[in-house]
């Protein structure tokens, strides 16, 4: 079943961001601790991480050039200023209107109170119905445009798309392209293909690397093929000079 994925929250305070409260009287010589850790694992599997970031990797290239965008993978998200309880870690998160560079921990009031507007989940077999129903509660409530959940197991993707104050469920996700990153999405095969607005894929580091010495093995063909050319070239007006011809004299 597709919708039984949230990670459970654990109030684990080892790598914490401080953050100091001046506006609370009773508060202010204490420190509000963000952690930077949930104390769960990023990924249940090889499988299970391999597409967190593969989805991950996908949107960092797609918005490379783009130093207002921050995309980020397993990062604790704190919507809520002053509530470090309140808080998630999407498998994957794009937030326009934020600068690139690392963070500890996406603490939204720190950000120009700018929420993530794209969210993608990746299921695992521990995942479980309350769970993700409880997720799907939080980024509702805390200004998610869209969401994405991709159960590799089953080969099935749904997503949600905001309307007023409510994610609203998208019917033929098939035929759907992102309005906020402009990617589109194929589950009629065996897995997930998720395509650039260019029509390029998203690719795992095996592909890229494999297409990588794919381009450099063509490279050197063209190369070797070239110089072949010039030596054959050179070989054909030593010819012709010797019968007494000058081959620059020839018409092209």
């Amino acid at each position: 079943m597709l919708l039984n994925y949230t990670k459970n929250i654990a109030n684990g305070d080892d790598m914490s961001i401080a953050v100091s409260n001046p506006e609370n009287k009773s508060a202010s010589k204490l420190e509000i601790e963000y952690p930077s850790s949930d104390g769960q694992p990023m990924a249940e599997n090889t499988e299970h991480y391999q597409w967190i970031v593969t989805i991950v990797g996908g949107l960092e290239a797609l918005f490379r050039k783009d130093n207002n965008v921050f995309v980020a993978g397993d990062l604790l998200w704190y919507p809520v200023e002053g509530k470090p309880t309140i808080r998630r870690a999407p498998d994957a998160m794009v937030v326009f209107g934020r600068p690139k560079g690392a963070r500890g921990a996406y603490i939204q009031h720190q950000e120009e109170s700018i929420a993530p507007q794209v969210v993608f989940e990746v299921l695992s077999k521990g995942n479980r119905i309350l769970e993700m129903a409880t997720k799907f509660d939080f980024y509702q409530a805390y200004g998610v445009d869209e969401y994405y959940v991709y159960d590799h197991i089953n080969n099935d993707l749904a997503g949600w798309t905001r309307r007023g104050d409510r994610l609203e469920f998208i019917a033929d996700i098939q035929s759907w392209q992102s309005p906020k990153l402009g990617i589109k999405f194929d589950i009629s095969g065996d897995r997930l293909v998720i395509y650039n607005p260019d029509g390029s894929k998203f690719l795992t580091y095996l592909e890229l690397a494999e297409q990588v010495e794919s381009e450099r093995d063509r490279a050197d063909t063209e190369r070797i093929a070239k110089e072949k050319a010039l030596v054959d070239l050179s070989k054909l007006a030593e010819k012709l000079r010797s019968i007494g011809i000058d081959p620059d004299q020839l018409e092209a």
